[in-house]
């Protein structure tokens, strides 16, 4: 598929006139950054064409950065805001918290237990939870389980999936097939027990186990349920049933990750709306509501006991290592514990998944009065815009030679995602990676056609590029 962007020349005008001018201060702030921060910003979300912004305040359905633009705030934060930014209930808990014990403390806490055990009752998979630093230390310690319980060695993933960047998930990231090539840094031995199958494709992932009962065993299947890089590549509706069932059948755990979808798609995550029983559940980025500590591992006692440590610890089994000195610090499951009370009871996931029904048809009209050959879609709040093709690229491993067509074809893509991220930026929206767009309940209608018509601005600015 040819590629489409906005207008080079209108990309030069956006440069010029607004990032320059409009935003200077960002501009200064991000270059002097770059004398001390490598790229200049500590994230990859941050970064956007042509220079990141400084945001210095978030509130509701907004941010506003340090030259005082406002804007329509879809990245949320990678996921995790679902009420809207700042939210006065929770802010106020966490303000109590710190006026009277300290963001942190090294020792048990309230908190981290109130916390566990909401999860475990919205989540009915979920006997345990333990509580980690970040989504990426979840996916480390469910696989160090899962080898343990199972005392297999092989771990499966979905080719295209993103399940942090541990060295042996940082396999097959992105695109399908493309194994240890985006994951550079880490040896290719180090993922010599990491396999893939093609999304979608149940008779693929049999294959692979299949022939992992001969090498060694599969200790785990990791799955996005909604589909690879939080539903960029979506699935059947019965997918991740069938793969359920193949874990069962080929004695390999069920681990779902629900980094995006845990609170986003339902007070069940992705699992419930999918009637799913997973055996282990990755959380991350909501269950602190934004706060840093965002991660941890729920699931059925049997296998959470190889976590077990402390007080009534199981002594039959031996135990994962896995650390986190900050992991369940008060400030992060206070939060957390408050976020999702007031997720469930506001109705945030309903309102912020209709706004994003609304958003996402209003792009579909938008997409065909300019008969461009772009993509919109959603699963409730997580919402897509594929404007350059990148759905239709993976790896034939039977063809090598077109390897380095297809890494440059996404590489080129991925660079015209950027400028039309700029080209929303530009009209007050951020979005993440300019394709990826979470709603939360902070919108209403209103914002949502104030959205869609500087949406038509930039469509019309939009072509083919030669």
């Amino acid at each position: 598929m040819p590629i489409y962007s906005v207008k080079p020349e209108v990309l030069k005008e956006i440069e010029a006139e607004y990032f320059d001018k409009k935003c200077a201060k960002s501009k200064k702030m991000v270059d002097e950054a770059k004398m001390y921060i490598p790229g200049g910003v500590q994230h990859n979300l941050a970064f956007n064409h042509p220079f990141p912004l400084a945001i210095e305040k978030a509130e509701g359905a907004y941010l506003y950065d340090v030259d005082g633009n406002r804007y329509y705030d879809f990245l949320q934060a990678g996921g995790p805001i679902v009420l809207g930014s700042n939210p006065e209930p929770v802010r106020n808990k966490v303000i109590e918290l710190l006026s009277n014990g300290g963001p942190s403390t090294g020792l048990f806490h309230e908190y981290e237990y109130k916390l566990a055990k909401k999860i475990s009752d919205c989540v009915p998979s979920v006997d345990m939870f333990r509580m980690m630093g970040s989504g990426n230390e979840a996916v480390m310690g469910a696989t160090r389980i899962a080898r343990l319980a199972t005392k297999n060695k092989r771990i499966v993933k979905m080719g295209g999936a993103y399940h942090g960047w541990n060295d042996q998930l940082a396999y097959s990231i992105r695109i399908p097939g493309s194994r240890w090539t985006q994951a550079n840094g880490v040896p290719k031995k180090f993922m010599s027990l990491t396999d893939e199958f093609f999304p979608n494709d149940l008779a693929d992932l049999e294959r692979v186990l299949k022939a992992n009962t001969k090498k060694g065993g599969t200790a785990a299947v990791f799955l996005e349920a909604i589909g690879p890089e939080s539903g960029t590549r979506p699935v059947d509706y019965h997918f991740p049933k069938g793969v359920q069932d193949l874990c069962r059948k080929y004695g390999a755990l069920f681990v779902i990750d629900e980094v995006v979808t845990g609170f986003r798609i339902g007070m069940s995550g992705a699992q419930g709306y999918y009637g799913l029983d997973p055996d282990l559940t990755i959380f991350g980025k909501v269950i602190t509501g934004g706060y840093p500590g965002a991660g941890g591992i729920g699931g059925k006692a049997e296998y959470m006991q190889y976590l077990g440590a402390g007080v009534g610890g199981s002594t039959k089994v031996k135990k994962a290592l896995v650390g986190g000195t900050m992991a369940a610090a008060p400030i992060s499951c206070v939060a957390g514990y408050y976020t999702l009370c007031e997720i469930e009871k506001t109705g945030a996931i309903e309102k912020a998944g209709k706004m994003a029904d609304r958003l996402v048809a209003g792009l579909n009209t938008l997409i065909d009065k300019y008969e461009l050959p772009f993509v919109a879609f959603n699963q409730g709040s997580v919402a897509h815009l594929d404007t350059t093709g990148c759905m239709q690229y993976y790896i034939d491993w039977s063809k090598p030679w077109q390897i380095p067509n297809v890494l440059s074809q996404t590489s080129a893509r991925k660079k015209e995602m950027e400028h039309i991220g700029a080209a929303y930026t530009a009209e007050g929206i951020i979005t993440l990676a300019g394709n990826r767009i979470y709603t939360s309940a902070a919108y209403d209608e209103a914002m949502i056609d104030d959205v869609l018509t500087r949406f038509d601005r930039v469509f019309a600015n939009c072509e083919q590029l030669k």
